[in-house]
């Protein structure tokens, strides 16, 4: 049960030697036990990035850069998991496509567009914390929302253009093999399948990775020299770097299985390596369960933000609350001062 949905090449790419490996076919049974996990996790992610997300946006405090791009990452991780249950349908048919042709290209790019952008949110959240450790004269100049807003717009035009490729190739196509429609890549030159793969491995892995890695080495070796030296790291500065690099590492553990996968999937398809990529796409969903989890238990000032939200709506109810009852009993009270006084006056 590979996630094939606009992700995986034409079955005319396949061939019927042992050295490949063709679609994977299960009743429905099977394929219910199979998606459990994918539903649980869907359920947990929508809630937990929902709550993350709401914290973020309806809070009074402005948002620091750090938390614009944190909050553009939960951002994409809902925009990925409103996609999920189209995959999980498309699944339960044997990858007999249910829905439009329109959907069938648009979910595909809006999860490549997703994907791309929710791991360049990544980058620049660790490249501002990096900059801030180790240039910190420079980032007191650029560390402005404005700044991280042209950003984050940036990457969403890089994640949209990255896209568009996966929209235009890909169509519903009928597979004679199975007797099923499947939302595929209308090609039929493996050429061009491996070079959208090469280019995705490179862009949304290589790339990142290697800036990923070598910003969060530079950050825990500064961090390292701080604790040992005379000048300590502020409580906040160090809980938001902790966040910063618990969130890589979750990534990393998360996602590096995917990409390997598919990498060794395009060098010799194996039945073991489909169930590797499978594995692998369920430690990708646990991911978005996984970040806001970390919010919560490393980030202090989205601790600080939660609490303080949640008394600014306990406040608002109790006024509320007091304003009604008041506009009930001003009423009642002054009927009664009306009638005390007229009897009053009457003896």
């Amino acid at each position: 049960m590979p996630w094939r949905t606009g992700l995986w090449p034409p079955h005319t790419l396949y061939n019927t030697s042992e050295d490949h490996c063709d679609y994977i076919f299960v009743d429905n049974n099977n394929i219910i036990i199979a998606m459990a996990p994918v539903y649980v996790i869907s359920v947990l992610r929508f809630i937990f990035n929902a709550f993350v997300l709401m914290v973020f946006c309806l809070h009074k405090k402005a948002c620091t850069v750090t938390e614009i791009h944190l909050s553009k990452l939960t951002g994409t991780q809902l925009l990925l998991v409103c996609c999920l249950p189209f995959w999980v349908d498309d699944a339960r048919a044997n990858y007999d496509w249910p829905f439009s042709e329109s959907l069938c290209k648009l979910i595909p790019a809006v999860i490549r567009m997703s994907t791309c952008c929710n791991i360049y949110f990544l980058v620049l959240a660790i490249l501002d914390c990096y900059v801030a450790l180790v240039h910190p004269l420079f980032h007191e100049l650029m560390s402005r929302p404005f700044y991280a807003k042209v950003g984050c717009l940036f990457v969403w035009s890089f994640g949209l253009v990255f896209a568009l490729p996966i929209f235009i190739i890909i169509k519903l196509e009928f597979n004679p093999q199975s007797n099923t429609t499947e939302c595929t890549l209308d090609s039929t030159s493996l050429d061009q399948y491996l070079l959208y793969e090469v280019r995705d491995i490179i862009f949304n892995f290589i790339i990142p990775v290697v800036i990923i890695s070598f910003c969060a080495v530079r950050i825990i070796q500064i961090l390292r020299k701080r604790l040992m030296g005379v000048l300590k790291p502020e409580r906040t500065e160090q809980k938001t770097t902790t966040l910063i690099l618990a969130v890589v590492l979750s990534y990393l553990i998360c996602w590096v299985p995917v990409h390997v996968a598919s990498l060794l999937v395009l060098l010799k398809c194996h039945i073991i390596l489909v169930i590797i990529q499978e594995v692998s796409m369920y430690l990708l969903f646990f991911n978005s369960v996984l970040i806001p989890i970390l919010h919560v238990i490393i980030g202090k000032s989205f601790q600080n933000r939660t609490k303080e939200f949640f008394k600014h709506k306990n406040k608002h109810h109790y006024i509320t609350t007091l304003s009604n009852h008041r506009a009930w009993i001003l009423p009642l009270l002054s009927k009664n001062y009306y009638f005390d006084s007229a009897s009053l006056g009457t003896n």
